[in-house]
């Protein structure tokens, strides 16, 4: 069904680029967005008074059932087609679209078929400067997410031992998340002993032994929206110096989720992370942001980087993630998943080690 909420705050945006008349969506996790619809290859032309779901026979049933409040279109050669002709129609004038999610064959292909009476104007990024900020529905999704999350994680507590492989866990973790009736957010990542060092390690055969660590990193998928946690289990007795490290991580943790509030710089988020693990000589090992925005997609904006000149508002749900990643020994990410509110914030994953 049409969200007719994030529809009229979209066209609230328009006369910020040109006075566009309409806006063409052509990335379907933003269809998904504006419709609540899992838009699969298809467009959705958004004008002042109507919206408009061009798709192909593949998907038109399913779309005209699920979709209310939004006119199907079927194309039976190409979108541009049925575009040219709504333009016509509707006597757009100036029609929005969005760059990053054009390619030069599309854009060339886009020309050719608009009137001529018909500008294309870029709106970048119109639609996930929207989605920066969450509705409370999709904050209930996401809580949804990381409550099934947590049982993931307590059941993982039970498999992660010694004598067994990463991808022995990685497929008990994947049959326990479908049994719940959700999907990964992402190919999960298990890393065991020297593994952990690489921070997106893929699952192999290796076997886990005793008196070494074992970093977890998966997410969870419901409606859409996702989680995306990092634990970390050592197996045997922990060595002193793996837990200076972790301890070093969990302050500069601390100390950044301390700062987010309304109003706060995301750059200096991301220093004061960096400024903790410089005291215990350990900055020139986190090579990565500090976190980023999770919602419809795993790495949404903003992004937690002292590169980016983005301000927290409230809405906002991001990661908070520094690791330390020491070649050849191990490596340790803390990550929780933080909203930020009216007053401050909210750790969302509650810290559930």
């Amino acid at each position: 069904m049409l969200n007719k909420t994030k529809i009229k705050k979209l066209i609230v945006e328009f006369p910020r680029y040109r006075n566009i008349d309409a806006f063409l969506v052509t990335n379907d996790t933003n269809t998904r967005y504006l419709t609540d619809f899992p838009a699969c290859e298809s467009w959705l032309l958004v004008t002042l008074k109507k919206s408009y779901y061009i798709t192909d026979s593949r998907y038109t049933l399913e779309a005209r059932q699920g979709l209310k409040g939004v006119t199907v279109k079927q194309f039976t050669t190409t979108p541009c087609a049925t575009l040219f002709e709504l333009c016509k129609t509707l006597k757009i004038k100036r029609l929005g679209f969005d760059e990053r999610h054009s390619s030069v064959l599309f854009l060339k292909k886009l020309k050719g078929f608009c009137p001529t009476r018909t500008k294309l104007i870029p709106a970048t990024g119109i639609v996930e400067e929207l989605r920066e900020i969450k509705e409370p529905q999709e904050i209930e999704t996401t809580r949804q997410c990381l409550k099934l999350h947590v049982k993931a994680l307590r059941f993982m507590h039970k498999v992660v031992k010694k004598g067994v492989s990463e991808r022995s866990i990685a497929l008990k973790l994947e049959q326990f998340v479908k049994s719940h009736g959700a999907e990964f957010s992402f190919p999960p990542i298990i890393a065991s002993g020297p593994n952990s060092c690489f921070p997106h390690a893929k699952v192999s055969d290796r076997i886990l032994k005793d008196n070494e660590p074992v970093l977890l990193d998966f997410g969870i998928q419901i409606n859409g929206y996702k989680s995306d946690l990092t634990r970390n289990f050592f197996l045997g007795r922990m060595t002193a110096h793996y837990a200076q490290v972790l301890e070093a991580l969990r302050l500069a943790q601390a100390q950044a989720i301390q700062m987010i509030k309304p109003g706060v710089a995301v750059a200096d988020v991301d220093a004061q992370a960096r400024k903790v693990l410089r005291k215990f000589k350990l900055a020139k090992y986190f090579g990565h942001s500090l976190g980023h925005g999770v919602g419809l997609d795993i790495h949404e904006n903003p992004r937690l980087s002292v590169k980016s000149q983005a301000i927290l508002q409230p809405g906002m749900i991001v990661t908070v993630e520094p690791g330390v990643y020491i070649p050849h020994q191990f490596g340790i990410r803390v990550e929780d998943m933080v909203l930020v509110t009216e007053q401050g914030c909210e750790v969302l994953s509650g810290h559930i080690d």
